[in-house]
């Protein structure tokens, strides 16, 4: 069953396959990282796990039971109790339901174990399944999201009010992503 995992430092190889093996499928559903993100990775895979550290960000892996990446989740520009949520999905893990599920958990631990209330996130307008998801993990659209916001494509902002942490509503962090398959 598929796993909720925050990055730690010995995901670094799984994290390079998986960009490495989907890059040009992101390429042309959400943006390529470019060039310098490969050449650069084992610089850039210390700087994200020290952003973590500092509470700059949460990035979390979706794992196979064999240890490879299905899908990145991450929350950046965490500050005043919001931040932007952003993730991608390997190209044969998806129609499968498990970024919905797994943006779902997020959402969750991004309440209970980050303590924030609002996520904002920005999808293309020509990336249906991501809107897709968004919509069905209770994100509403809030406005336009520039080509800047997207690599180049234009798009829409969506926003979730997750509540306060404490008060009724969704439950804790579940272990593992349920119902995926």
């Amino acid at each position: 069953m598929p796993e909720l995992e925050q990055l730690r430092a010995d995901h670094a190889p799984a994290v390079l396959a998986f960009e490495t093996a989907n890059r040009a499928y992101f390429a042309a559903t959400v943006f390529d990282r470019g060039d310098a993100f490969f050449a650069e990775y084992p610089d850039r895979y210390r700087a994200l796990l020290a952003e973590q550290e500092a509470g700059d960000c949460a990035c979390y892996l979706l794992v196979d039971a064999d240890g490879s990446v299905l899908g990145r989740f991450n929350l950046i520009d965490i500050a005043d109790r919001t931040a932007k949520l952003g993730y991608r999905v390997a190209e044969h893990a998806t129609g499968r339901g498990l970024a919905t599920v797994a943006v779902e958990q997020l959402c969750r631990l991004a309440r209970t174990r980050h303590g924030l209330s609002t996520l904002l996130a920005a999808a293309a307008t020509r990336n249906v399944a991501s809107c897709r998801v968004l919509a069905k993990a209770g994100f509403a659209e809030v406005g336009p999201a520039g080509p800047a916001d997207l690599g180049g494509k234009p798009g829409s902002w969506y926003r979730r009010d997750l509540g306060e942490p404490g008060e009724p509503g969704e439950p804790g962090e579940p272990g593992d992503v349920a119902g995926m398959g």
